[in-house]
């Protein structure tokens, strides 16, 4: 099998400034079909500039992103095109706050992929049933829990029939008791084959479903590996000390 053919996404030496703070640095990275790829680390090192410079959200000052092998360009017709095929769950929902819950899944498959009405709602609804919210596809997302809103933002991100989900900090808004519903969710998407890149402070997710634990601080990687290595043997100070400051069940 060619390896290049299974790269989805791949950052080269990707760097990003803000001003003077250098947020990302030669970052390198790639994430094949069906994979799993947990970026963990402290608050501020730069995990979610690169989730979101993966889409162009974040502009790069160096370097290259590329999908399926070709660069993102920076706007036009091919943007929207590559950027249908990676779906991005954040950590505040993003819901329209005037539209329904059907709505809020119908609208890009309609616009985007100029799918038929009738479709784009059959295929909403049987989304929004996985994700276990079809019962509030009339509602409004503030009649909502925020764990239900944040399921209805994956069924939305699942409607684009992306080839890969970016999720940044998928449960950080939420309430305790609700992230474990969304985590579920999750899991049952990388079991069913999905590619994703999550980045998370939830341990016991990145230990159970990452095939691979990237590990970030102050702009770079530091480490990467499996989830049992990583966890059992983290190799360098950073991630030891970082480890010792969160619970992993």
């Amino acid at each position: 099998m060619d390896h290049k053919a299974d790269v989805i996404i791949e950052l080269k030496q990707v760097n990003k400034f803000f001003g003077e703070h250098h947020v990302l640095k030669d970052i390198n990275l790639s994430v094949k079909k069906g994979e799993v790829v947990v970026i963990i680390g402290p608050s501020g090192s730069g995990k979610s500039t690169l989730c979101r410079t993966i889409n162009r959200l974040e502009t790069i000052d160096g370097g290259e992103i590329l999908i399926d092998g070709e660069e993102m360009p920076s706007e036009g017709k091919k943007l929207a095109e590559m950027r249908a095929k990676v779906g991005m769950v954040f950590q505040s929902f993003n819901l329209l706050a005037h539209r329904t819950i059907l709505d809020n899944v119908t609208l890009a498959p309609i616009d985007v992929l100029h799918k038929p009405k009738k479709e784009a709602q059959a295929e909403a609804m049987q989304l929004l049933k996985r994700v276990g919210v079809d019962s509030q596809a009339a509602k409004v997302p503030a009649q909502l829990s925020g764990g239900q809103q944040q399921r209805v933002a994956i069924a939305r991100a699942l409607a684009m029939h992306p080839e890969v989900i970016l999720f940044d900090e998928p449960t950080s808004a939420l309430d305790p008791e609700m992230i474990n519903e969304v985590l579920d969710v999750m899991t049952s998407l990388a079991k069913d084959g999905m590619t994703m890149l999550v980045v998370t402070h939830e341990m016991n997710f990145a230990r159970r479903v990452a095939n691979r634990v990237i590990f970030m601080e102050d702009g770079a990687i530091l480490e990467e590996n499996t989830p049992e290595a990583f966890f059992a043997n983290p190799k360098t100070e950073r991630a030891k000390a970082f480890l010792e400051t969160v619970t992993v069940h």
